[in-house]
């Protein structure tokens, strides 16, 4: 018997499809999302949730997603 190894797929971690962005929602409240490379996050302004990206997975579970102060800078334009 061969065994061969597949070959893995890898993002850059600063990216994300822009096709998944476009079809990706807040699973709280369905709305749009906001892609923050440099904290590598979702946010969502309506609920003030920062979804984390890791391994460039968006991990889209209101369990892991953070609550953001009205203050935060990442809910500003």
């Amino acid at each position: 018997m061969c065994w061969t190894r597949r070959a893995s797929l890898t993002f850059p971690e600063n990216a994300l499809d822009n096709k998944l962005l476009d079809i990706l929602a807040c699973p709280v409240c369905k709305g749009p999302l906001r892609w923050h490379r440099d904290t590598q996050q979702l946010v969502c302004r309506g609920d003030r949730l920062a979804f984390p990206v890791r391994d460039g997975i968006p991990v889209m579970l209101e369990d892991e997603a953070r609550s953001l102060p009205s203050d935060d800078p990442l809910l500003k334009d």
